[in-house]
């Protein structure tokens, strides 16, 4: 189940689960088989549970677990691995692979983390054995307390008494159950996959505004093999060995946000580089959802490399990356696509990509009116359209506070000394900083980590108009407060990605003509996704399950309206309140 779910996989089969052993509530033997269903989001076809256990409690420990069971047939009845009863039943039934398709894909675009389980019946022309075995059974259940087998000895000592009573009867009804289970969760998987395309050409229907056409999204920035390690303890030490967890995953600032887009319903046109080794043809298998037809495969370069180190909180301690390959994504390279970007309705930046290329993106603004969505990455790269005029053809930044402090200081305006620590202060400053960048952008979208998002912009009916400009003109200014959705650190196996997934799902909301409250929990639910994965963009995101109308019940808390006025800088930032200083008021406001 680990496996299948960190490679993307959503149907696992075996034989028959592990459960709650017989005297188990005594004892306390329970297989984590259970506790996993209840803590990876993935469908597990199987035979159900041997009679060996103690079926009975297996499936409430699954209740209490929060997992969905269903009998794969026309009955409720749950199986018992060699006979079709086991005096129990299911909460459901799936009369075929259609049907259970359909219950896998809405119970994992839920956002849940448990799973789902589809009890097989063993074949027909083997059941007939059923009575046999359960008497084989019971015999070697009696042999199991008169000779004193314990723990793990339990259930090989059973098979094997069962395999001798039965004559190895029982060993090929197992063998036939394996393959009709292989079988059965074959054609499961093939009817989940057309069920998930279908859903994709039929979100116009079901999902209001106007939806995107082919490629009305670029994506110009860094793809990345990424190696994410986490330690197992709070503090991790230097200069030794620290205990932890290490996987591969694929990420990159730009592939993450055109993965996400594309997952939500998008067709983004990827432009990036790799090399052509073997970091670059997994990335392009793991990428084959994408738009990939922008990525240049260059020889003797390597695909960049980017390791983090995180500790068991998910904070960053130390992050490694071979980038070179980045500057290759020249201005010469990408103005091959310039018809493709003329026509895009938007234009995504990420800041690995070189200074000139971004000029170049930039300076096609005059001519196409282009709206450019520019993300910075980290803080010494959120200034590379600061160092010339070509951020005044900016339409969208997302930085955070540190990246925003780095923009304006780049363009000479004071900024404060240390960042706040308080959420009102935060505010106070995140605000005062947005405001000058106003007078060009559109709209800044100011993640606060687990403080929420500030988005900053035009004001239209008590909220941030989102949408993409035609034109710039005269308008009123404010800003509007979301918090973040918690997540624990027990759920958390990767932060890479979060701020990623945001922006994408962000973005597709704005792209599909949602309004703005919609479009930011979008964004909101998508991180979370991306938190409780072990993938940047979670493999199983799609527009249902940052759906907020069909997003498991979520008090959405109302966002904090703040009016912004022009007036001096504050005087935290060391000058006078006389020179500059927004105001965080609710009265109406001034038109800029």
């Amino acid at each position: 189940m680990i496996a299948a779910h960190r490679a993307g996989i959503p149907v696992f089969v075996t034989g028959g689960i592990g459960g709650v052993h017989r005297n188990g509530q005594n004892s306390l033997d329970i297989s984590a088989d259970l506790t996993e269903l209840g803590r990876t989001p993935i469908a597990v076809v199987s035979a159900g549970v041997k009679s060996i256990l103690d079926i009975g409690r297996t499936l409430e420990f699954l209740e209490t677990q929060g997992v969905c069971v269903a009998t794969y047939g026309a009955s409720k009845n749950f199986p018992a691995f060699f006979t079709p009863y086991s005096g129990f039943t299911s909460s459901c039934n799936v009369h075929n692979p259609s049907e259970a398709a359909e219950l896998i894909a809405s119970a994992l675009s839920l956002g849940l983390q448990s799973g789902v389980l589809l009890a097989v019946p063993i074949p027909e022309e083997h059941a007939a054995l059923g009575h046999l075995i359960q008497e084989a059974i019971q015999t070697a259940v009696t042999a199991v307390s008169s000779e004193g087998i314990i723990g793990r000895d339990v259930t090989p000592f059973i098979l094997q008494k069962v395999n001798d009573l039965t004559q190895g009867k029982s060993l090929q009804a197992n063998i036939a159950l394996i393959y009709n289970n292989a079988k059965v969760g074959s054609q499961i998987a093939c009817a989940l996959s057309r069920w998930m395309s279908e859903k994709r050409s039929k979100s116009q229907a079901q999902h209001p505004g106007k939806p995107p056409k082919d490629s009305d999204v670029v994506v110009i920035g860094g793809i990345n093999v990424d190696f994410i390690a986490k330690g197992k303890t709070k503090t991790l030490h230097f200069g030794q060995t620290n205990p932890g967890s290490v996987c591969q995953s694929f990420g990159g600032v730009g592939r993450n946000i055109a993965d996400s887009l594309s997952r939500l319903d998008n067709k983004p046109l990827f432009i990036s580089a790799t090399g052509a080794d073997a970091n670059s043809d997994a990335v392009f298998n793991y990428c084959k959802h994408m738009n990939t037809s922008g990525v240049a495969r260059l020889e003797k370069q390597n695909t960049a490399t980017y390791c983090a180190v995180f500790n068991e909180n998910g904070e960053l301690s130390l992050g490694l990356g071979d980038m070179d390959i980045h500057q290759q994504i020249t201005e010469h390279y990408v103005s091959q696509f310039e018809k493709q970007i003329s026509s895009a309705t938007l234009v995504c930046l990420d800041g690995n990509i070189p200074v000139p290329t971004i000029n170049y993106v930039c300076s096609l603004t005059e001519k196409y009116n282009l709206n450019i969505w520019y993300e910075p990455t980290d803080a010494e790269k959120a200034c590379k359209p600061f160092l010339s005029d070509a951020w005044k053809s900016l339409s969208y930044l997302s930085p955070n506070l540190a990246e925003l402090c780095m923009m304006n200081k780049t363009l000479g305006l004071m900024v404060p000394k240390v960042l706040p620590r308080s959420l009102d202060e935060t505010l106070m400053v995140a605000v005062a900083l947005s405001r000058p960048l106003l007078e060009n952008l559109h709209c800044l979208v100011v993640t606060l980590g687990p403080d929420g998002v500030l988005l900053c912009g035009e004001h239209n009916a008590g909220s941030v108009n989102l949408q993409p400009r035609k034109q710039k003109i005269k308008r009123q200014l404010c800003a509007l407060h979301y918090p973040a959705l918690t997540v624990t650190p027990e759920e958390t196996m990767n932060v890479s990605g979060a701020g990623d997934s945001f922006a994408g799902a962000l973005m597709a909301g704005i792209l599909h003509g949602r309004d703005t409250d919609c479009c930011v929990r979008m964004g909101l639910l998508a991180a979370r996704m991306s938190l409780a994965s072990p993938h940047p963009i979670s493999p199983i995101l799609t527009l249902d399950s940052v759906d907020p109308n069909k997003v498991q019940a979520q008090k959405w808390p109302t966002p904090r309206l703040i009016w912004v006025h022009w007036l001096a800088a504050p005087a935290r930032f060391g000058v006078t309140p006389l020179e500059w200083s927004p105001k965080l008021k609710t009265d109406k406001p001034r038109a800029l």
